[in-house]
């Protein structure tokens, strides 16, 4: 079953709107034999994890304790991505995020690179994505207000993280992007809203590294105790972090 995106993906005002989707059968997709269709059907479900949108979510905290600095999950049921605060990018790192001057807070998402901007993903590009290792992007997003607001449809956890961790978590960021030895990478193209891009990534997408794979590796390298084969799927990582004292 192909996933038909209906309308634009913009930014309206600071806010983002999200794209409302619709799953179609399609006569082209056989149903059998039984067990691989169902395969088939499962892995395109796994992969629209990367680019679909879901409810909102309850108003989540917004500010870390003394000493410590938020920084914050996004999931829309499917996709993952970290936000943090144009303020604490600090210096050296992530040198992209001054395409986005205006920008007070950076939303960082990793995916495939063909399927992760796709207008029209098509179940053929899924089953790609998800069964042979391809190469990936990372999609920057610069956000003018508190993600919370500039993304009210989706839910958003706010982490703490100690200084040492913030530097390891943007280091990892900033790892994720293909440089190959350049000072900065261009963007390879307009992202999924008015104000993002996608950028060459480093890595490989597959089955069992996914967007929200990476989200999870993420916060791994901050420190937090999150269990990144668990998190394939963006519940299973979401789950970990509301679970979090």
């Amino acid at each position: 079953m192909p996933l038909h995106r209906l309308g634009q993906r913009k930014m309206n005002g600071d806010s983002v709107k999200r794209e409302t989707i619709t799953l179609q059968p399609k006569s082209s997709f056989r149903r059998s034999p039984g067990a691989r269709s169902w395969v088939a059907a499962f892995l395109f479900l796994l992969l629209a994890a990367c680019n679909t949108t879901q409810d909102p979510r309850a108003e989540p905290p917004r500010d870390a304790e003394p000493g410590r600095t938020a920084v914050f999950v996004t999931s829309n049921g499917w996709h993952s991505g970290i936000v943090v605060a144009s303020a604490d990018l600090g210096a050296g790192l992530i040198p992209e995020s001054a395409d986005f001057p205006a920008a007070r807070f950076f939303e960082f998402g990793w995916g495939d690179a063909a399927y992760y901007p796709a207008r029209d993903a098509s179940i053929g590009l899924a089953l790609s994505a998800a069964l042979v290792p391809t190469p990936a992007v990372v999609h920057v997003v610069g956000l003018e207000r508190h993600p919370a607001d500039a993304f009210p449809e989706a839910e958003v956890a706010t982490l703490a993280v100690g200084a040492q961790g913030l530097r390891r978590l943007l280091a990892f960021i900033d790892a994720s992007f293909a440089r190959d030895g350049a000072e900065r990478v261009a963007a390879s193209g307009p992202g999924l809203y008015q104000n993002s891009r996608f950028y060459p990534a480093t890595g490989q997408f597959h089955l069992f590294n996914t967007c929200n794979t990476w989200t999870a590796n993420a916060l791994v390298a901050a420190g937090f105790d999150v269990d990144a084969g668990a998190a394939a799927r963006a519940e299973g990582l979401m789950k970990q972090l509301r679970s979090r004292p």
